[in-house]
């Protein structure tokens, strides 16, 4: 069964700048947010009892803000993934430091978290009323340094090639975020999104502070000093002390099946999981006979999920893989990983699609975008720098087109 749940709150006190995830500004008290972590909880209670969750190690509640939703309600969400996928043994909660209170840290520990995903992206006050953040750099400091002192597992979100950011900010912001004993860190250049704040201000132009040479050479910054302070990179975007890997994110990246649930979440079910949950919601389409994967999307919105949170009523945005089409995704997803796809995965890709996959990895090979490693074929920093390059050559060994529905 699914290995990862993926509850997402399409909820925040106010979107950013930069900000094209699927999510409001909401207030807080707005009953839609009571009803809407309600309806969630009813249906992790139906897909548990079809047994979709038996199997789960991992649960993720992101956002939007989930810690907007307070103590009660974020604890309480806790508590019903927990009751649905008793063996999950990682649960992680993103958080903005402007709503994660006490009483937060509190109850969402209570209620079984393990981990808490903090959206810093600087420590820097001008850099972050640029991005329109809630929160301060003391704010951030002194909530990223509670959430360590009550036990969890804390990892912070930082962005670099932002406004008004230089190579010494960004030094303060790594410094600063070192010295509060986060023992996971992850690091992203800005994208300008069209639809967003930052995409109607600067449209298609490449402002100086977002260039390519300059994402680079912040990636690059972060890297050595993350490094040298004993931090491991496991992902292009991500570096863990020993021991404390994201499990949630590495599933995203090696292929295990994962569940969603809300506003916009995204799920992917092999063809036993996906016949399973269709169960419950019967209007999902009889998948083509050469599927072997399903990608699913709920297009239902929050009040209307909230009005009949049932399975059967849901929205969704459908796509089916075939075998050799699931194993080029494998490729270009473990393409993300410092250690790259597993050797068992490229064995399979190579039964599946034949032998245009040797000419494919000899060519990126020569190109300096992986490079061997043991048995491995591993990105290079090239490779991850170039990573349209990198991943779109391992899909595009993908035969024919996706199969695509709605229903």
């Amino acid at each position: 069964m699914a290995k990862a749940l993926y509850l997402h709150i399409p909820f925040c006190a106010r979107k950013c700048a930069y900000c094209d995830f699927a999510s409001a500004a909401t207030r807080a008290d707005n009953p839609l947010v009571g009803a809407y972590v309600r309806a969630l909880a009813a249906q992790l209670s139906e897909v548990a009892d079809l047994g979709l969750l038996e199997d789960c190690e991992t649960a993720y509640v992101g956002g939007g803000t989930p810690s907007l939703l307070g103590a009660e309600k974020l604890g309480g969400l806790v508590s019903a993934a927990r009751a649905a996928a008793p063996g999950v043994d990682e649960l992680t909660c993103e958080a903005n430091p402007d709503s994660l209170t006490d009483e937060v840290l509190g109850a969402v520990r209570e209620a079984g978290a393990t981990r808490l995903s903090i959206g810093v992206q600087s420590l820097d006050d001008a850099e972050l009323a640029e991005l329109g953040r809630l929160h301060d750099a003391a704010c951030a400091r002194e909530r990223v340094a509670a959430a360590v002192a009550c036990g969890l597992d804390v990892s912070c979100d930082l962005m670099c090639a932002t406004p008004r950011q230089t190579d010494a900010s960004w030094a303060r912001t790594l410094e600063g975020a070192l010295s509060l004993g986060v023992g996971h860190v992850s690091v992203y250049p800005l994208q300008i999104e069209e639809g967003t704040a930052f995409g109607r201000r600067w449209g298609d132009a490449e402002p100086a502070f977002n260039d390519p040479d300059v994402q680079a050479a912040r990636m690059k910054q972060a890297q050595v000093m993350l490094e040298g302070r004993g931090f491991e990179r496991y992902e292009v975007a991500s570096y863990a002390r020993p021991g404390q890997r994201c499990r949630h994110n590495i599933a995203y990246w090696t292929g295990a099946p994962y569940l969603g649930l809300g506003t916009k979440a995204s799920s992917m079910l092999n063809l036993e999981q996906y016949l399973r949950l269709r169960a419950s919601a019967p209007q999902l389409l009889e998948p083509p006979e050469s599927a072997v994967r399903a990608r699913l999307t709920v297009e239902t919105g929050p009040r209307a999920l909230t009005a009949d949170p049932r399975l059967s009523a849901l929205s969704l945005s459908l796509e089916f893989l075939t075998a050799s089409q699931a194993a080029a995704e494998d490729l270009m997803l473990g393409a993300r990983l410092t250690d790259g796809p597993a050797p068992a995965l490229v064995s399979r890709a190579r039964a599946l699609l034949g032998p245009s996959i040797d000419d494919t990895l000899a060519d990126l090979v020569a190109r300096g975008l992986l490079a061997e490693r043991g048995d491995r074929l591993a990105p290079t920093a090239r490779g991850w720098l170039l990573g349209n390059e990198l991943y779109g050559a391992l899909w595009a060994l993908a035969p024919g087109e996706v199969v695509e529905a709605r229903c």
